[in-house]
């Protein structure tokens, strides 16, 4: 007979948006055991499993912060209600958290206004559907919600529990997604063993109940490192690149693997859980509309099951590669890789590269190292990193009609470097290694190039030194860690790409090294790169970068969506400028970013070519 053993849930609290699936373990007819699911449609042995879902109806709807969802609201903006912005959106906990908000709230409403003008456009396309959480007003309820089933007059039933507590019912499968229609309610899990054939009850119902289910958070927009003396500026998210130009991202989204409550103590539980973090990565990610898009740390199973078919629907092609797994003993369904989505409708794939370091360890190894050294090198070298490099066709030209015809190729780098900083001379060998690639890929065709990732290496290292400058100094630092051998002669640690850091290019250009005070804070004095990608309560810095060959492109300064400074106010992060209170601080990943790195933005336009 089947048995249920065990029931829990995954996250302390539920999110709107974010679906639930409860741990159900389960002895089988046979003995084993099993969290596999039986449901009614497919029974086993004649048994098979019933779910419910309910909301408590005794629950009191109080009105919770649109930022911080753990905590009650004391304000409202009461402009956000003049200009019919969702309720839920207007509420704050405190004074600090409305002032924060205030440039996302002026956002809130212009599109409000320009929605009104359009006609009902909906606000959810701008802003993203995990945070749209209902417009009605909490004292009168929220309409017009359906639930997983559809309209929640599906599910009239309506239960009184021993304790006298009213339950309705809302959902019939074991996975539920909570709605605006749940904010503030407790919800209960209900699942029994029945009989197939009879349909009968089994052994007694098991129950889980929630905490009372939050809305998603709504983070502050990312700002933008001022072009030209222009005023700081939010993003602007209906913006689209003009004919000639495309947009870069590049972001490092925290694999789930990763993502502990031991590596992140500081982050809330259900922040960490997948089912939330997915939704708003992927809000996120679309919302910066970028026509190439290079993801870091995105594990095999979620890149097939999640990132592919939801970036489908928002017109992009996918192209990935996993990373080897020699040194990975874990499920091979969560090895982590690289992935990069460029749109349908501004670019065509033309050509993919897979670059594996674990084999060229082995080329180096069998050529380079004494036959008695070699098990010893390859414990050193193979980390299991690889690189994805395409090629795309652009559906745009700035060739002219001197050329009509002429193809716009585009070459993109996309890779992870993820070596202990101790191994200084692996991460360099690493980012050596995949230079020397694109420069055969360079020799056979003349074509801008992107070089996109996670390096792990901090601003002036020898992995960014060799990106920046095509070559090494002799005496730097990091060249004194080489107990391969695999370093020297280090004059021939070189490559002859024209790469330019899109970050550095756009702070020299913008004046911050030269500008105010605020402007000088806001990147690395020497090598012009932001002051941090990575934020968490152990490291502040550097370590994710966007180059792009300067003979082939330069940025588009004319576009404010040209570079994302930090996913922090400026205001706040110019009070934490003290490192410590920086990590204490606004150390991501959070309930509002679902990662520890920032995403990185630039958009670029190709220099024409003249005809010779």
């Amino acid at each position: 007979m089947l048995t249920v053993l065990r029931v829990h849930l995954p996250s302390e609290i539920p999110v709107v948006g974010c679906e639930i699936t409860p741990y159900v373990l389960l002895r089988q007819p046979d003995g084993s055991i099993s969290n596999d699911d039986v449901p009614e449609s497919t029974p086993l042995n004649g048994y098979c499993m019933r779910y419910r879902w309910y909301r408590n109806l005794g629950d009191q709807k109080l009105a919770i912060c649109s930022v911080h969802p753990t905590e009650p609201a004391t304000l409202q903006c009461l402009v956000c209600l003049k200009e019919k912005v969702p309720i839920t959106k207007s509420y704050h906990c405190s004074p600090r958290c409305f002032s924060d908000a205030w440039q996302h709230h002026r956002a809130l409403h212009e599109q409000a206004k320009k929605t009104q003008t359009q006609n009902g456009a909906e606000e959810e396309e701008v802003f993203g559907r995990l945070n749209s959480s209902g417009s009605g007003n909490f004292a009168s309820g929220l309409s017009g919600v359906t639930s997983n089933s559809g309209p929640l007059s599906v599910y009239p039933t309506t239960v009184v529990d021993k304790n006298g507590e009213a339950w309705s019912e809302v959902g019939l499968s074991r996975t539920y997604t909570p709605t605006a229609e749940d904010i503030n309610h407790v919800l209960k899990f209900e699942c029994i063993v029945i009989e197939a054939e009879t349909r009968s009850n089994i052994g007694n119902v098991n129950t889980v109940s929630t905490s009372r289910v939050i809305p998603a958070p709504s983070p502050t927009p990312r700002r933008m490192i001022p072009v030209n003396g222009d005023l700081l500026g939010q993003l602007d998210l209906d913006g689209r690149t003009s004919s000639g130009t495309f947009s870069v991202l590049s972001y490092n989204i925290l694999s789930d693997v990763c993502a502990t409550n031991e590596a992140y103590s500081y982050c809330p539980t259900w922040a960490l859980s997948w089912p939330y973090r997915r939704q708003n990565l992927l809000r996120e990610i679309i919302g910066y509309h970028a026509d190439i898009i290079c993801l870091q740390e995105v594990q095999n199973d979620h890149f097939e099951e999640f990132f592919a078919p939801e970036l489908d629907k928002h017109g992009y092609q996918a192209l990935y590669k996993k990373k080897t797994s020699e040194v990975y003993s874990g499920n091979p369904d969560t090895v982590d890789g690289c992935a990069t989505f460029f749109r349908r409708d501004r670019f065509s794939h033309v050509k993919k590269y897979e670059v594996e370091f674990n084999k060229a360890a082995q080329s180096l190894t069998d050529v380079a190292i004494q036959a008695g050294q070699k098990k010893v090198a390859l414990s050193r070298l193979i980390k299991d990193n690889i690189a994805l490099i395409v090629v795309l066709e652009a559906k745009f030209s700035n060739y002219g009609t001197d050329n009509p015809g002429k193809r716009q190729l585009i070459c993109v780098a996309n890779t992870h470097v993820n070596v202990h900083h101790e191994h200084k001379d692996v991460k360099l060998w690493q980012v050596h290694t995949l230079l020397k690639g694109l420069e055969k890929i360079a020799v056979s065709a003349d074509i801008p190039m992107l070089v996109c990732g996670d390096f792990n290496s901090v601003p002036g290292s020898a992995p960014h030194a060799l990106l920046a400058n095509g070559k090494l100094e002799h005496l730097h630092p990091d060249l004194a860690v080489d107990p391969l051998g695999i370093l020297h002669p280090t004059h021939k640690i070189t490559h002859q790409l024209p790469l330019v850091s899109a970050y550095s290019s756009f702070a020299r250009m913008a004046g911050v090294s030269l500008g105010s005070d605020q402007q000088r804070r806001r990147v690395d004095a020497t090598t012009h790169e932001p002051l941090f990608t990575n934020c968490t309560r152990d490291f502040v810095g550097t370590v994710d970068y966007i180059f792009y060959t300067g003979i082939h492109l330069f940025p588009d300064v004319r576009s404010r969506k040209s570079i994302l400074a930090d996913s922090l106010s400026v205001e706040s992060l110019l009070e934490l400028l003290d490192e410590e209170n920086l990590r204490k601080n606004t150390a991501i990943p959070s309930p509002e970013w679902s990662s520890d790195h920032i995403a990185l933005l630039a958009e670029f336009r190709c220099k024409p070519r003249i005809r010779r």
